[in-house]
């Protein structure tokens, strides 16, 4: 079965493997995934569960420069795959504190958390640059925290999910690394969880439905802060931020998901990718989340983190 026009119809569910591509359709509403939040209070951590907090990633590094690692209390007789999460925030807010993953843990994950530099800090690439500092980081200390440093997955929400997806396809991008922390480890992932994330900015503005909450093309849209100035005047810039750039057929496998009354990133955005993905043979699971908005709690129910689990248990754990 082939994918019907997007620009008619956009899929409820997609899932592609190397055996079957199925889809679902149900009639095009433009979306969008929100952006800015207040960072979250830490809580309390559920039963069962131990974190390490701010840890620096890169050694003598700015302040954002930290991640969380979250362990199971009792320790495991064998490296755990590890879940990396990337908060949400339009790339100049948000906190790396209570990522939405935590329930891996109790499913034989561990789970960090990635705090980055923001746009008012540095503009793009900084913020990839941090995102693959810290997973290298991650992975070249992968016998002191108990992972398993060949079944890493990323995964982010809003601009998160944008950093994650773009961490799935440029893994194989020398010029895309930077030369933070520990340069002579890999930042290759071997799965990728997008919520929402934007891909290409330059396409955000004409996909916007009537709704949009936000005017991307504009000077002070959070896509313009990240490059540095207004996006449609920084097209090269924005073409090394956009995933689909990177694409090709040994990226690893992606589980998309995206509200249909997202009102900050077009779901468009996320059919691009998905089609994209699916065009180069990569494995793509596309999940459109009917009357959900940004940061719903709907991406949150048992079902959607049994998806999730699922997802990465098949790709992250070798028993598989």
């Amino acid at each position: 079965m082939t994918i019907a026009p997007i620009q008619t119809r956009i899929p409820l569910f997609v899932s592609r493997s190397a055996r079957c591509l199925s889809v679902t359709f149900i009639p095009l509403i433009i979306v969008t995934s929100a952006i800015a939040q207040a960072p979250p209070s830490r809580g309390h951590l559920p039963a069962g569960i131990k974190a390490l907090r701010n840890i620096p990633y890169v050694e003598n590094g700015h302040r954002n420069q930290v991640l969380d690692i979250y362990l199971p209390d009792q320790p495991s007789g064998k490296p755990l795959p590890l879940m990396i999460w990337i908060h949400g925030g339009a790339w100049f807010a948000g906190s790396q504190a209570n990522p939405p993953m935590l329930f891996l843990v109790s499913k034989g994950f561990a789970v960090a958390s990635i705090q980055y530099r923001f746009s008012q800090d540095a503009i793009w690439p900084a913020q990839a640059y941090d995102c693959k500092a810290a997973i290298r980081f991650l992975r070249a200390n992968a016998e002191k925290y108990n992972f398993d440093p060949d079944h890493f997955g990323v995964g982010g929400d809003s601009a998160g999910g944008h950093l994650a997806a773009f961490i799935g396809t440029s893994g194989d991008v020398k010029e895309m690394e930077g030369d933070l922390g520990n340069t002579n480890v890999s930042s290759r992932v071997q799965a990728v969880v997008d919520w929402f994330g934007p891909t290409d900015l330059t396409l955000m503005g004409q996909e916007a439905g009537p709704h949009s909450m936000i005017h991307h093309d504009a000077a002070d849209s959070p896509e313009s802060r990240l490059l540095g100035g207004p996006v449609q005047e920084k097209r090269d810039l924005a073409k090394t931020a956009n995933p689909l750039t990177y694409i090709d057929q040994h990226d690893p496998p992606f589980l998309i998901m995206h509200g249909d009354k997202d009102q900050l990133v077009p779901h468009q955005q996320s059919v691009i990718l998905a089609k994209a993905l699916i065009d180069a043979g990569v494995e793509v699971t596309m999940k459109t989340i009917p009357g959900a908005g940004h940061e719903d709690p709907k991406f949150r129910t048992p079902e959607n983190q049994h998806l999730i689990e699922q997802f990465l248990s098949r790709h992250l754990k070798p028993e598989h």
